[in-house]
This record gives C-alpha cells, sequence and structure tokens, in this order.
C-alpha cells in the first residue's frame, strides 16, 4: 500500500471533524484494506482514522422495546450475543453468513453496512492502464452489459452520473430515460421528457449533427444507438398530436412578452413561455415564421410543411405572430419596450461578414444563396461552382446547387476531413452526389477578368487551431493551387443582425460584437430585455438556439415573476433498465433514402422510422449505469426488521439509508459517520435470512432473502419481504408482501407470491439462474410458515 497518516480517534465526533476534512474511515479494515492495496479507488487517502478505539462504539444493549447495536460491534458478537438471539434472531443469522469465522471476528457492523460492491469490474486497479473505469468510478459505462454479467444485477440498474450522450446534448436531453419509456411502450411519456428541452424534436432530428452518438458507449464496441432517427420518429408523433404536446394554457399571468425573430431560439423562447401562460407577440421581417428553419435549410432535409405545421401549432396555443415587420423601422426597440413587460431578440446571424479577400465582392454569400435559390439558379444550369466552408450550410449550398444542374461543384475548406464541423451524414451525402470536397485548403484570391469570375485560388492550410485550441489558421504560402469556376459561394460564416440597434438605443456587446447577456437568465445590459439565438452565441447549432430559448424563458418568467416549469436535469440515484437481449444487436437502424438519381431539392431525401423499427432500436440503448449488485448480508436484513439508522447528525430509516442511493456512501453527508443500529423488538413474528452462495463460507451472496411474518388464525397478518444480491440495493417487493396477507401458506400461494416478487425481473443471457434462485428461496421461506 501507499503510505499515509494513521489516526486513533478518541469518539465519533472527533472521526466526523476529520472525515469532513477528508480522511478515510476505517472499522475492522476487512474492506477497506483490501481497497488500498489494489489501488480500486480513483483517489488515495493520505489519512485513514480508526474507530476501533473508540469507548463503547461496540455495545450491544436493550433499550425499551428496541436492540441497540454498537457499529463497531463485530459480526462474531452479534452471532453470539443472547441479546440479538433472543429478541431479533434473524440479524444473528445474516451475521453468520458473512464471509469466514476469522473474518467475523473483525469486521463491524457500520463496516458491513457500508461495504463496497465486489463487482470485478470495478474492482479492477483503477491505475492499471485506465482501461476498466467503470460507471461507478466516475467512467461512462458498466462493463458488465457486455461482458461477464453472471454475478449482476436481474432487476436493473442505478445511475451513478448523468450520461455522457446526455452531456453531450446542447439541451442536456435525458436520452437514456425516454429510451427506456419507448421500451416500456410509452411514447407519450418518452415525448414528454424531450419536450421538457425541446419543443420541435421533429425538426430538430432532422438538422441535428447529434454530437450525442458520437458519446454513445456502443460505439466503443460496434455501432451507437440511432439517437436522431428515434427522437424523429417521437418528434413526426408530438408533431401529430397538438392536443396532447401543444395545449393551449390553463391560465394566463397577465404578462405580455415581445420575441424578436421567429427562429429556433426565439419560437423556443415563445413556446415556453406561452405554456406558463404569458401573452406571446412574435416578430419577424419574413413573410413566414421559422428564420433559418423556413429559409436556409433545404427543403430535402427538413420539408417546410413541418416548419409550417409547428408554426401553426403554436399559434393555436396563443402565440401571436407579426410577420414582414422590421423592428428598428415599422417599429422601434423603443417602442417594444415601453408597449411589452419583457422583450426577447433573437434575431439570428443573417449577415454576410466580410473577409478582407482580394475580389470578394464578386462572390455570392451562401446564405442569400439558399434564400434566393431557385431565381438565382436561373439561367446558370450546366455552370461549375465553386463552394467554400466546411460546415452543414457549405453542404447544403453544395447539394442544392448540384441538384439543380451545376455541372461540377467543389467544396474547399480549411479544416481536414476529420475535423469538418459539417455532419458525417452530410459529408457522405455530398461525396455520394459527386461533390469534390478540398479539405485543408484556405482562400487566396478571386480570380476574375474584367469582372467576370473566372475561378479562385487556394493556399494550403496547415493549422486551424492553435495551441490553446483558438481558431487561428496557418497557412503554407508556397503551395497554392486554382479551381476554376463561374460561380463562387461563400458559407464561411455568418454575422449577427443586430439592426434593431440604433443611436438611442443600445445595449452592451461583448468583444465579439455580439449582445452580452448574463450566462444564467439571458439578460442584457438593459433591465427586462433580453437576447439569446446566434445574436448573442454566433453561428451554432439549432438545438444550442432552442436551449438559449428555453434559459431566456425562464429568465423572462423570474424577472417578471411569474410561474415557470423548473429546468429539468437527469436524474441520478434512480432504477434503469435495459433490454437484455436488445443490447446484443450490433446493428443500428439506419433510414431509408431516396436512391441518388432520385433526389431534388423538393422532396426529402430520407424516411422516418416505423414504430415498431423505433421501439426495436431503442432497445439497443444500454441505459448506462452501475448494474452491480449490493454486497452487504446485514443490510438487507435491517431493511427487512424496520431498523433505524443513526450518525453524528441525524436517524434514518434503514430502508431509506440502505435503498435510497446507489450506495451508502452517497447517503453519507461529508463528516456524518454511522454510530448505532436500533432495531425494534416484534413479538408473535417469525424472521429469519437466507442466502445461496456456491461455497458455505467466504462467498457473498448470489441471492439472498430477509422475511418477517407474522400469522393470525393460520393466515399471514404481516408480511415483509426483502431480496439481497439480486440488484443494486436491497429489494423490498411490496407487492409480493400485499398478496400474502389473509392468505394461508401453501404450494401454489408460494408460487404465487414468487411469480408477483420476480415479474419485473430482466436478467441478463448469463444470469438467469439468479432470478430462480431468488424464487425458490421466497417460496422456500412463505412454506416454512406451514
Amino acid at each position: 500500500m501507499k503510505n499515509f497518516n494513521y489516526y486513533r480517534a478518541s469518539d465519533f465526533a472527533e472521526a466526523a471533524e476529520r472525515a469532513e476534512e477528508g480522511s478515510v474511515l476505517i472499522a475492522g479494515g476487512t474492506d477497506l484494506l483490501g481497497v488500498l492495496k489494489e489501488e480500486v479507488l480513483p483517489e488515495y487517502p493520505s489519512e485513514v482514522v480508526s474507530l476501533k478505539w473508540i469507548p463503547d462504539a461496540d455495545k450491544i444493549s436493550v433499550e425499551g422495546d428496541n436492540v441497540k447495536i454498537g457499529a463497531m460491534a463485530v459480526l462474531n458478537d452479534i452471532v453470539e450475543s443472547d441479546v440479538v438471539r433472543e429478541y431479533v434472531p434473524m440479524l444473528a443469522e445474516a451475521a453468520h453468513m458473512v464471509a469466514t469465522p476469522n473474518i467475523r471476528n473483525v469486521a463491524t457492523l457500520g463496516g458491513n453496512v457500508c461495504q463496497d460492491v465486489r463487482c470485478w469490474f470495478y474492482r479492477y486497479p483503477h491505475e492499471a492502464g485506465g482501461r476498466l473505469v467503470c460507471s461507478r468510478k466516475g467512467g461512462d459505462t458498466c462493463y458488465a452489459l457486455q461482458g461477464d454479467n453472471r454475478n449482476h444485477s436481474i432487476f436493473g440498474g442505478m445511475k451513478t452520473h448523468i450520461t455522457q450522450c446526455a452531456l453531450e446534448c446542447p439541451a442536456a436531453t435525458d436520452i437514456p430515460a425516454y429510451m427506456e419509456q419507448l421500451r416500456n411502450g410509452n411514447v407519450d411519456e418518452a415525448a414528454r421528457i424531450i419536450m421538457r428541452v425541446n419543443p420541435m424534436p421533429a425538426l430538430t432530428s432532422r438538422v441535428c449533427a447529434h454530437f450525442c452518438e458520437g458519446k454513445c458507449n456502443r460505439s466503443l464496441t460496434d455501432e451507437s444507438v440511432s439517437i436522431g432517427a428515434v427522437e424523429r420518429f417521437v418528434g413526426d408523433y408530438i408533431l401529430d398530436r397538438p392536443k396532447e404536446f401543444y395545449p393551449f394554457p390553463d391560465r394566463e399571468t397577465g404578462k405580455s412578452i415581445a420575441v424578436v425573430g421567429s427562429g429556433p431560439s426565439g419560437l423556443s423562447a415563445a413556446f415556453y413561455l406561452r405554456k406558463a401562460g404569458n401573452s406571446v407577440t412574435v416578430y419577424d421581417i419574413k413573410k413566414e415564421a421559422g428564420g433559418m428553419l423556413m429559409y436556409a435549410i433545404p427543403h430535402y432535409r427538413l420539408p417546410k410543411d413541418l416548419v409550417r405545421k409547428f408554426v401553426s401549432h403554436l399559434k393555436d396555443m396563443g402565440v401571436n405572430f407579426a410577420l414582414e415587420t422590421t423592428v428598428g423601422k415599422d417599429i422601434t426597440s423603443a417602442q417594444l419596450e415601453a408597449k411589452y413587460d419583457s422583450v426577447y431578440y433573437a434575431t439570428g446571424a443573417w449577415k454576410r461578414p466580410i473577409l478582407g479577400l482580394a475580389g470578394e465582392e464578386l462572390t455570392i454569400f451562401g446564405l442569400d444563396f439558399l434564400v434566393e435559390v431557385n431565381e438565382w439558379m436561373k439561367g446558370k444550369i450546366g455552370s461549375e461552382v465553386l463552394v467554400t466552408g466546411g460546415g452543414n450550410v457549405a453542404i447544403d449550398v453544395a447539394i442544392t446547387a448540384k441538384r439543380l444542374g451545376a455541372s461540377h461543384v467543389t467544396l474547399a475548406c480549411l479544416e481536414p476531413f476529420d475535423m469538418m464541423p459539417a455532419g458525417k451524414e452530410e459529408i457522405a451525402r455530398a461525396r455520394e452526389e459527386g461533390i469534390e470536397i478540398m479539405p485543408s485548403w484556405g482562400l487566396d484570391r478571386v480570380l476574375d477578368e474584367n469582372g467576370t469570375v473566372k475561378g479562385m485560388r487556394l493556399k494550403r492550410c496547415v493549422s486551424v487551431l492553435d495551441e490553446h485550441g483558438s481558431f487561428s489558421p496557418r497557412y503554407d504560402e508556397n503551395e497554392k493551387t486554382t479551381v476554376y469556376a463561374e460561380n463562387i459561394l461563400m458559407a464561411v460564416g455568418q454575422k449577427a443582425d443586430l439592426s434593431f440597434l440604433d443611436e438611442k438605443y443600445q445595449m452592451q456587446l461583448n468583444r465579439r460584437g455580439l449582445i452580452d447577456v448574463a450566462e444564467d437568465t439571458q439578460m442584457t445590459s438593459r433591465r427586462g430585455v433580453f437576447a439569446g439565438g446566434d445574436v448573442t452565441t454566433g453561428p451554432a447549432t439549432v438545438i444550442k438556439a432552442i436551449t438559449t430559448g428555453r434559459a431566456a424563458s425562464r429568465g423572462i418568467a423570474s424577472y417578471l415573476g411569474v410561474a415557470h416549469d423548473d429546468d429539468p436535469k437527469p436524474l441520478k440515484n434512480f432504477f434503469v433498465t435495459c433490454d437484455t437481449a436488445g443490447i446484443l444487436k450490433k446493428d443500428g437502424a439506419k433510414l431509408k433514402e431516396l436512391p441518388p438519381d432520385e433526389r431534388n431539392i423538393k422532396t426529402e431525401d430520407t424516411f422516418s422510422l416505423s414504430e415498431d423499427e423505433a421501439l426495436e432500436e431503442a432497445k439497443r440503448c444500454q441505459n448506462c449505469g452501475c448494474y452491480a449488485v449490493n454486497p452487504s448480508d446485514i443490510g438487507t436484513a435491517l431493511v427487512a426488521l424496520g431498523a433505524t439508522i443513526r450518525t453524528t447528525q441525524r436517524e434514518v430509516s434503514a430502508e431509506e439509508f440502505c435503498t435510497g442511493a446507489l450506495t451508502v456512501q452517497e447517503q453519507l453527508n461529508k463528516g456524518e459517520v454511522l454510530t448505532d443500529i436500533v432495531v425494534p423488538v416484534e413479538r408473535g413474528v417469525t424472521a429469519h435470512y437466507d442466502k445461496f452462495r456456491l461455497r458455505d463460507a467466504v462467498d457473498f451472496a448470489i441471492a439472498s432473502i430477509a422475511t418477517k411474518y407474522g400469522l393470525k388464525d393460520g393466515k399471514f397478518e404481516t408480511a415483509r419481504i426483502v431480496f439481497g444480491g439480486v440488484a443494486p440495493v436491497p429489494m423490498r417487493r411490496r407487492e409480493a408482501e400485499e398478496y400474502l396477507i389473509g392468505r394461508e401458506p401453501s404450494e401454489e400461494i408460494a408460487d404465487h407470491a414468487a411469480e408477483i416478487a420476480t415479474k419485473d425481473a430482466i436478467p441478463f443471457e448469463r444470469n438467469t439462474y439468479k432470478k430462480n434462485e431468488a424464487k425458490a428461496l421466497l417460496k422456500a421461506s412463505i412454506l416454512r410458515m406451514k
């Protein structure tokens, strides 16, 4: 072991004080010493504080109708205690079944309750190359999901932290949660989970790069879950059911808000603000609402009927739209501020940036091309086109030009292939359609003859980012090439639209020339005025814009003092399940596509999954968490006995303490120390602890059961059933308990109770036997009462 300071605490208060400072506590040491020796934990303690020397910490006594046992009582003392054997014999049985006599002479009651799991993936040395840092230790996955799981849970796992797929989503969509609801056949609840953070999944699923898929743990072994395809199915489902998901609010707050800009950020804010009962009016310069969704993303990626449908649902909710209205001209910003209780600016990034490139005035702005695509291409069929840029807008411009009849389209970008900001699917589609992509080339100058474009000279880009990860391209001026083209479409960036500002109406801008906002509320330097989307972030993804819109709606609600939905966050410390057969399927679902020769700019390229296909793909989600099982025999028994845990800070029921979180350590506050356990004495009941293991000594439970029954006139009057070793925490089986009440113990009753107790078990392929053992243990405990 590594060196550490060893300190003897004189009482629990002193131990708690040192634990508050970061010291690790040691009781009998049968668990901790092995953990330290094998370097299991991510961090090694600098000090270990012993509880062995605390006076009377191992005392066993009767106090009224309770048995009180000190946390430092060793297990053999509990086994041999006349008090325990007489009043709570089940606890003596459980203690007797722990490990071996030698270990029981050292191991303590508190230590057994607080011990860590024995999963071999978790126990793998943390510093051994970092290869097996499981989710319980802060890693991304539970290796039992795809590895050896014969001794793992048959009742699902528990969350250890927010999963990587959810963290990668700018909206923090709880992807595993809605996948689980789909597996349960509850599409409505899956839809509600998405709608908490994203009111337009039918749209985002079609245009989002789905960074979440790159962080799916399945991608480490086969193919990631097709999250975007599943989201698209749910999004279409939502859009077809406006009464359920876009209802007219049942209350009015009396507050009014103006939203300037009807892009994804503005519409997101409008949805959440109106949902909360506020009066919302959306202003936009265009003829139709939707912003970039309507005008800049090609129809083949995002059909405009879907955007119109979403906007129509917002209108039915009571959102008002003032279209073809220019703020700063038809109505001033000052007038908006005077007319409404709050104003939200989400005007987007529609302006062309000036690059300072020689001949730049002869090129076409990519966004202008997409907005006026049909008009622009008149008379240009057959021309050669050069597109500059590496993002999705550039890919959209290139594909659109090609489909409209350009004879050859070349796309040049600064980034190498693996750094292109465009989505992988979009890049693949462009190459499939014959677009020539030239990565790692920057712009040098436009070539022309008497004002007529002839092409572009490019120079080699050797790096895009500097050593700090900031955008700072470097070029090799000695390596240049020429691309001949009759038309050059520039898609190398966009500039925020701040045209609503004037000399009399200003707000603070940041160094990038974007509106400066408070990170938590989106409020600008003007009180009651908020901003979001590209006008605050620069050109970003649709889902990022939606996220700022929702954040602004919360900020506005707080400013106005009105109710708003709480900001949802993916939960931890709750049970999760996976489809143990579905996770074995290697290949992800693929959207059906039109053949390349049938694609055009007026028809969507891809087709949504059917409901059956989406549900099958949801089964591939592993619902990453921890699927190890609780190791404590004592903890399981204490839950069945209805015991109370006492610490240096509080009293808590054993059921809450042992089952309320993935680990007992998470239940303890910093500096909190378990001091003793109080077990109520109950007359006229029969309580036992039974354990199935491969060896009669040493082994931890493969399955165990703690039962407490009371009979009256030969029928069950009370029943308490707790499984151990089959789930991450002790599992109380309340439905089986209720079933037994009023019934006589018999083979038939025992069989049925066992079926009830295990009906929600979802064993892996290799641990199905544990379900049978759990049923056998429960059945035997009932028949023992005959």
